[in-house]
């Protein structure tokens, strides 16, 4: 009879660890999968408490139906020129407060439409587009040859240029 107690008193063990070891595998892939703390999603890194939108289509039916000016940015994560600016501008304080006037959309990739490269396709270029759908190839960056460009040091214009975009929008509508 002991024998007996022996082996359901085993059976129970196994029973008992299989369950835990479920629970553990469980809980391994919930913690994987909420690992990004805050995911490197839509954001890229651009303002993680912004709303981006995901898709140029997204962005240019809110901008049309918030009455609200669209800004995008195309970068690339591989590019200095484009990660220094992600920087200042994520940490720019002003500008992250101005921005949630926008609908926001940052590209790591070429859209099919060439109004959005007025004058080529270089990173990191910033563009701003009305609720009418116009792109403003108006409100431009100092530099002649791409005119879209902003360096890190041209922030301060970068920031009057969102407010431009804001302004135009409030005589023009």
């Amino acid at each position: 009879a002991m024998e007996k107690s022996y082996l359901s008193l085993f059976l129970l063990l196994v029973v008992i660890s299989c369950a835990l070891a479920k629970d553990a595998a469980k809980k391994d892939s919930k913690d994987t999968a909420a690992k990004p703390k805050l995911p490197q999603t839509l954001s890229r890194g651009w303002g993680d408490q912004l709303i981006w939108t995901q898709t140029y289509e997204e962005a240019l039916f809110r901008a049309k139906h918030s009455q609200k000016p669209l800004m995008i940015i195309h970068h690339l994560e591989d590019c200095p020129h484009s990660q220094a600016l992600k920087k200042v501008f994520a940490e720019h304080k002003d500008i992250q407060k101005l921005a949630e006037k926008f609908i926001l959309l940052n590209l790591v990739y070429e859209t099919t439409d060439k109004n959005l490269a007025p004058d080529g396709q270089y990173v990191p270029r910033v563009l701003f587009i009305d609720p009418s759908l116009t792109v403003r190839a108006d409100i431009t960056g100092r530099y002649s040859n791409r005119l879209y460009a902003y360096e890190p040091s041209d922030i301060a214009l970068l920031y009057s240029n969102m407010q431009k975009a804001l302004k135009l929008l409030k005589t023009e509508l």
